[in-house]
């Protein structure tokens, strides 16, 4: 892609995904009567407040088993629109699996700068971190996020109590952004630009999974193959999943089900070290 060379409509084509989606009102009515389906039935820990500001809420689902991994998902919504609740139903694969979730919510643009929203998501990670055990919640946290939270949960992976991540459809490099309709909101700057891009920083030495769908815009195709390939060149961990047929609004299912391939991805990032069943064990000998 010339970016130099395309006209205003054509740069602001590129990154949107509702235009390149005819029908991505059904996907988001979907999701949003399953998420608020899910939040009826586990409901005992909604909206506890991790920071000052009205939006800094997160949702916990804590899982049958405590010492398992907590999925922290941030929404996406190129960082000024959509909340939580409407991203409830990506907790139930994990959930399936023994498995906690943890959805927080954000200031959005331009109410917030990109540097401020990265400040909450890593605040809400402290939270997390001190305060999910009085909920049963004492895993390691795996970041996750779709979207523009796919690009929150890459500036989130060097966080001291995350163990891995996986980006959804993000977006890894800001400066094309400036030249969009995205901008009037985000008001994105120089340092912004270099600060937080990943792709501009140094790579972190974590297991992230890279994954977008193949009928997605290139754009954001493109953002995720030069990341991971960019990872893969520092020998940082981390599969690149293209989801075949699958479009920027079709690609979490793959995360709801509990046999979706990104559930299956994400059960590979759990740290801790497989049980030994019973018949494997050794047998102690004992003294005479």
């Amino acid at each position: 892609m010339d970016w130099g060379s395309l006209t205003r409509a054509e740069r602001d084509a590129a990154y949107n995904n509702t235009g390149a989606v005819p029908d991505s009102a059904t996907y988001h009515a979907a999701r949003r009567a399953a998420s608020d389906a899910f939040r009826a039935k586990h409901d005992r820990a909604l909206d506890l407040p991790y920071g000052a500001r009205e939006r800094n809420r997160l949702d916990l689902f804590p899982g049958d088993d405590p010492a398992a991994p907590c999925l922290v998902f941030i929404h996406g919504g190129y960082w000024q629109m959509n909340s939580k609740e409407g991203f409830a139903s990506v907790a139930a694969g994990v959930a399936a699996h023994g498995w906690s979730a943890a959805l927080p919510g954000y200031s959005l643009a331009p109410d917030a700068s990109l540097t401020d929203i990265v400040a909450e998501i890593r605040q809400a990670l402290d939270w997390l971190e001190q305060h999910g055990p009085e909920f049963g919640v004492t895993g390691p946290l795996i970041v996750s996020g779709w979207s523009a939270g796919g690009h929150l949960a890459a500036m989130a992976l060097d966080h001291r109590a995350v163990a891995g991540g996986l980006g959804i459809s993000g977006i890894y490099e800001l400066g094309p952004l400036r030249d969009t309709y995205l901008d009037a909101k985000l008001r994105l700057s120089d340092a912004e630009i270099a600060a937080l891009s990943p792709l501009r920083l140094p790579v972190v030495p974590k297991p992230f999974l890279l994954a977008y769908g193949t009928a997605e815009l290139p754009a954001l195709i493109a953002n995720s193959r030069e990341l991971h390939a960019r990872r893969s060149a520092a020998h940082a961990p981390g599969p690149l999943l293209p989801l075949a047929g699958r479009h920027h609004f079709s690609i979490l299912a793959a995360l709801e089900e509990p046999a979706g391939e990104l559930t299956r991805q994400v059960l590979l990032l759990d740290p801790r070290p497989p049980a030994v069943p019973a018949r494997e064990r050794p047998i102690r000998e004992h003294a005479a």
